[in-house]
């Protein structure tokens, strides 16, 4: 082989692994990432620090400067540079809690009540409607087990004379879906709580229901059953039942001294 050949040969072999050598380095780098720095405008928004219990009276303890997105903040924020100069957090202190606040939630007017404005069941009512309670006992309130924001059916039991002597006991449902605001003076159910212990039961109704509720109590016994929470949110409020001395659906025949009497139901 010609002098000249080699030397070609010898080239073109450096060339090739030079190739390669490149390729590989090629294949195994990994692409930079690209990072690109964006300003968004920003503002400071009041938020809880930690988490505030209904009914909670709360300090300056309970509140933190938060930064906020500028497009991100609602009405209703307590921002900083609204605040002229003056510290917002002293006018809240002091206020109760009328729902529960979570940990950096915004905090604003409506979530707190300030003193002289009403207590805390006031706090947590919607306008227009009333807090009314009623007796209940372990047998008349499933056992005890009825929490605060449970749902249910308020049923009057009534003890009737009948036509031939006898006795009727008659059941009407009042009142589907009622909200219970309360049960003894427990209004917030804390955690790992199983039951509330208390003798009377606090219902979130309409003033005319208030009314009849408050007449039912006079005439007999009431009792009240659990709904699903599936049913918490199925209509906008409480809603009448059957009603004192409205209709009657199905009826149970039971039998004192000797004579059939007659036990409405409810369908």
């Amino acid at each position: 082989m010609k002098k000249g050949q080699i030397i070609t040969l010898g080239v073109a072999a450096i060339c090739g692994i030079g190739a390669v050598f490149v390729m590989s380095n090629f294949m195994n780098s990994k692409p930079k990432e690209l990072v690109v720095e964006k300003q968004i405008n920003t503002t400071q928004v009041l938020v809880a620090k930690t988490e505030i219990g209904l009914g909670q009276i709360v300090s300056r303890e309970h509140f933190r400067w938060q930064d906020w997105p500028q497009g991100a903040v609602a009405a209703g924020y307590i921002q900083n540079r609204q605040t002229g100069g003056k510290d917002p957090q002293m006018a809240l202190i002091g206020s109760v809690a009328r729902a529960p606040i979570l940990k950096d939630e915004p905090i604003t007017a409506n979530k707190l009540v300030k003193p002289g404005e009403g207590g805390v069941l006031a706090a947590i009512l919607p306008a227009g409607m009333r807090a009314i309670s009623t007796r209940i006992k372990e047998e008349t309130a499933v056992g005890k087990l009825i929490l605060p924001n449970d749902h249910v059916d308020v049923i009057l039991i009534q003890r009737r004379r009948s036509k031939n002597g006898g006795e009727d006991f008659v059941a009407d449902t009042l009142f589907r879906n009622v909200r219970v605001l309360a049960i003894g003076q427990l209004i917030e159910v804390k955690e790992g709580k199983k039951g509330a212990e208390g003798a009377t039961a606090t219902l979130e109704l309409t003033p005319r229901q208030s009314e009849l509720l408050a007449l039912a109590n006079s005439m007999g016994e009431i009792s009240l059953a659990l709904r699903s929470v599936a049913d918490a949110g199925v209509g906008a409020g409480p809603s009448a039942g059957n009603g004192l001395g409205g209709n009657r659906g199905n009826s149970v025949r039971v039998l004192r001294y000797g004579v059939k009497s007659r036990a409405y139901g409810v369908n």
